[in-house]
């Protein structure tokens, strides 16, 4: 049973059991205060000459009930809002022995402080009659910060009015229409990096994605990061002062960070700090829509943090979470190393069962002789608007990094009846954790084992070149640098005007306007069809079903027929051959390259 709190000293046990059955009186969602409940509060009250105050919740559930003394009671915060902005969804309704009903200023800095719906006091006198009653609302100003409306004076008997409850209603519609038009509410960043100035506008588009709004950054270039405070002691002092000018709450660096490194750099700006790495992995956590992206993101989560908890303080004291707070979430950062370890093990056994499913689809495609073509690149190449203008396919496709992250694959079919299966993959980026390389192995295996790769590149970039570099990396490290692959620049239609810098054999498209887009599907074509041998087939005549069969596994190069049957040569690919082998073995006759 719910406990009362507060000053219960010299209280009988029976008394205290009246004020435990306060949890129970019921108070109709639309009304702010039950008569029932009034009345219990000023017969306690009067009983006891101390304050008593109720927390209720929106839906009319009392939260807590505590015990002050004749002139105050302890306000309690219950943590309920939304977001930091917005309103907690709790008000509270408290009483005043004296008889005098009025709200004190330090109920209303209460009623900013803990975002309540309202205050209220009721004044009791001795006789335990209600004598008079005020209310003040927590509401947002001319600039959308939140205030403690005017005091209003309330008649005793109008507290189950809905009319009440249809004000605390209209203050969190107007606080939720602020919230959609201000970056307020968006965390301020001050970005750091020893890297370039290229790095460092890609780490302000990453925080762009993640939600964050940049106030300021420093760059300090260095041979290495400095191992104590990231950029030295000095310069760590200045980007204190910087952000503190700039405003900003939160420093985001671009590169990984050690625990140790972490902690002494925050202790020097004085707010928390947040790497590259945990950036990214947030964005991750943002994203991920499907059970098993949901499952990687949160492994990669917790091996990274496993070994950096001691480097978590001041971020896991922001109130609504944040950039490196979401995903398993911000109790995730604060079990134990054995809780961790036993998480991990959860996690990875749920991924190998999915794996498991995955495996037996793909065999399943792959008896179906599919050929499979994989988009991959540079995140924010086009890669999903390039799926969609290919297969119809209605990818989510936004201007940042990292938009989409699950495998996405559609089946297409070329102007020769041949068909393929294309999978939009995740997107790399420079200084990808290992942590989430590792934990989106198998989904980024089944991209990488496909017949060929369309490597997409961004024609409008001028660091194009770099990411194709970064590309090259990430598929050698995940053993596909030998992948029969077709060169693509996309987003013709905002390359600069003369763009020629295309390497020999590469195709330049717009999956926005469907320039080149022709050429492509010609080159996944010709592509495909080396996987193909040809093969020789005779046919007995009246068999017509298996000549159709033979038809719908290949392509017929030639077809002629003789006295006894027909004789086929066809195109197959391995997989098909072997089919046709094993359930007709007498068909096949001589086989060609």
């Amino acid at each position: 049973m719910p406990e009362v709190t507060g000053n219960l000293t010299g209280i009988r046990d029976s008394v205290k059991e009246q004020l435990k059955a306060l949890y129970d009186v019921e108070t109709d969602a639309s009304a702010f205060l039950s008569q029932e409940l009034a009345a219990r509060l000023a017969s306690l009250t009067a009983l006891l000459r101390r304050e008593i105050a109720v927390y209720i919740a929106r839906n009319g559930k009392i939260l807590g009930v505590s015990v002050g003394h004749s002139d105050n009671v302890a306000l309690e915060d219950f943590g309920l809002r939304r977001s930091s902005r917005r309103l907690s969804r709790v008000r509270c309704v408290h009483t005043h022995p004296n008889g005098d009903a009025t709200l004190s200023d330090v109920d209303l800095s209460a009623v900013v402080s803990l975002r309540l719906d309202a205050m209220c006091a009721l004044g009791v006198d001795e006789a335990g009659e209600i004598t008079g009653a005020t209310v003040s609302f927590l509401a947002p100003d001319e600039e959308g910060s939140l205030q403690a409306g005017p005091i209003e004076a309330l008649h005793a008997g109008s507290l189950d009015s809905p009319g009440l409850m249809e004000r605390v209603a209209g203050n969190d519609r107007l606080l939720i229409a602020g919230e959609q038009e201000t970056q307020e509410e968006r965390e301020r960043a001050f970005l750091v990096s020893v890297d370039s100035e290229r790095s460092l506008r890609e780490l302000e588009a990453l925080a762009d994605s993640a939600g964050a709004l940049v106030v300021g950054s420093a760059l300090q270039p260095k041979a290495r990061p400095d191992p104590a405070t990231y950029v030295g002691s000095g310069k760590a002092e200045e980007i204190a002062l910087d952000a503190q000018a700039a405003g900003a709450n939160l420093l985001i660096v671009d590169d990984e960070l050690t625990a140790v490194s972490a902690r002494r750099l925050e202790d020097i700006v004085s707010i928390p700090v947040v790497d590259r790495t945990t950036l990214i992995l947030d964005i991750f956590a943002q994203r991920a829509t499907s059970s098993e992206g949901k499952l990687q993101v949160s492994l990669a989560q917790l091996n990274y943090r496993a070994s950096r908890l001691i480097g978590a303080r001041a971020s896991l004291s922001r109130l609504a979470g944040g950039i490196g707070t979401r995903g398993p979430g911000e109790s995730k950062l604060e079990m134990d190393r054995r809780y961790i370890r036993r998480r991990i093990q959860i996690l990875k056994d749920a991924l190998r069962e999915l794996e498991r499913q995955r495996g037996v689809r793909r065999k399943n495609r792959q008896g179906g002789d599919l050929p499979a073509v994989a988009l991959v690149g540079y995140t924010n190449t086009g890669k999903s608007t390039l799926l969609n203008l290919l297969s119809g396919a209605d990818v989510l496709v936004k201007d940042q990094l990292f938009a989409t992250l699950d495998t996405v694959s559609r089946k297409i079919t070329l102007k020769e009846g041949d068909e393929f299966l294309l999978t939009d993959s995740v997107g790399f980026i420079s200084k990808l954790p290992t942590d989430l390389v590792e934990a989106f192995r198998s989904t980024l295996d089944e991209a990488l084992s496909a017949d060929v790769l369309v490597i997409v590149s961004d024609a409008s970039n001028p660091q194009a070149a770099e990411q194709r570099r970064v590309v090259d990396e990430v598929l050698a490290d995940l053993g596909a640098a030998e992948q029969p692959r077709i060169e693509v620049y996309n987003k013709a239609d905002a390359a600069p005007a003369g763009f020629s810098a295309l390497p020999p054999g590469a195709l330049l498209v717009s999956a926005r306007t469907g320039e080149g887009v022709g050429a492509l599907l010609d080159a996944i074509a010709r592509e495909l069809r080396k996987r193909e041998r040809s093969y020789t087939l005779f046919v007995p005549f009246g068999d017509y079903g298996l000549l159709g069969e033979i038809r719908r596994q290949g392509r017929i190069v030639e077809e002629a027929h003789q006295d006894e049957g027909t004789r086929v040569v066809i195109r197959l690919t391995a997989a098909a051959a072997g089919r046709l082998k094993a359930q007709h073995p007498g068909l096949f006759g001589e086989t060609r390259g």
